[in-house]
């Protein structure tokens, strides 16, 4: 491993190779840390999620400046029967359990509807430390298996510090978008959580030497984004077809034009707005009595 860098045409396909891997990896840990960071109060989401993926391209480069020990951890420490298990076998086992238990907890909340608001009681025990926390071990258990996969394409620290580096800015800039979509939408929500724990499975297979082609995962998952956007395409074009449909609620009945000339000029008349009385003169009894009374 060496910093010395020459554009070849290899190089420039590694590099993007790479740039794909790593931008790939990087959603799964924005859709990871947006559903841990909607556990926090509204005021602490956008700090945890720009902090969580600063900290997790730090770690990452970090690893990757440590890359001739990192393959060192391939290297069996331990067996049960005929199967080895190194160090990277127990991260990733590890990693993957958690992996498969958080997302299995998220889609039980959500389909038994136990999420609370925010300022509930199950919201106490979540602290911004241990989100941070469980942002960073997560993005370990990808960091070990991403730089493991780059030192073997190529030797390159100055390309895979770029590739890190880069796909993190593209991350943090979409963080708040890809944040805000799959809380607003609950079935790219569970969709989500499901892709999480099909990625838990597949990092416990592979700690177990269990080789799967990441084509059979990444595909499939492809399909089902692009069924679950035409499900949302559809549904918000039914939406606006029913709004246009709609007929607005009258409070009132509309009333006709009316010429107020005529009221103006009888206001503005002779009688110069004076109500005037009528001369129809008024009969009525005239005796002593009532004159008395002043009523005659």
């Amino acid at each position: 491993m060496d910093f010395s860098l020459e554009f070849t045409p290899d190089l420039i396909a590694v590099f993007l190779t790479l740039f794909v891997l790593e931008v790939v990896l990087g959603v799964d840990n924005v859709i990871f840390i947006s559903i841990l960071a909607s556990k926090l109060p509204k005021e602490q989401q956008a700090k945890a999620r720009n902090l969580g993926l600063t900290l997790a391209m730090v770690m990452r480069v970090i690893l990757v400046l440590f890359a001739g020990w990192i393959i060192t951890l391939k290297e069996d420490v331990f067996f049960i029967g005929e199967m080895g298990f190194s160090w990277k076998d127990l991260i990733l086992i590890a990693g993957g359990l958690f992996l498969v238990y958080k997302a299995v907890t998220e889609i039980h909340h959500k389909l038994e509807g136990a999420e609370e608001e925010h300022g509930g009681v199950g919201r106490k025990t979540i602290t911004f430390g241990s989100v941070l926390l469980q942002i960073l071990l997560l993005d370990l258990v990808f960091s070990l298996d991403s730089v493991i996969t780059a030192v073997g394409m190529t030797e390159s620290l100055v390309v895979i510090i770029t590739v890190v580096v880069l796909s993190f800015g593209i991350m943090l800039f979409a963080a708040r978008f890809i944040f805000a979509f799959v809380n607003k939408h609950p079935t790219v929500k569970m969709l989500a959580l499901s892709f999480l724990l099909l990625i838990g499975v597949f990092l416990v297979a592979e700690g177990f030497e269990i080789k799967i082609d990441k084509a059979f995962i990444y595909g499939p998952m492809a399909f089902a984004i692009f069924v679950e956007g035409l499900n949302l395409w559809a549904a918000s074009r039914k939406a606006k077809r029913e709004q246009r449909r709609r007929i607005p609620v009258q409070l009132r009945p509309q009333y006709p034009d009316v010429d107020e000339s005529v009221a103006v000029s009888s206001a503005l008349g002779a009688s110069g707005g004076a109500v005037g009385l009528s001369r129809k003169p008024v009969a009525g009894d005239t005796t002593a009595e009532n004159e008395r009374a002043g009523l005659g």
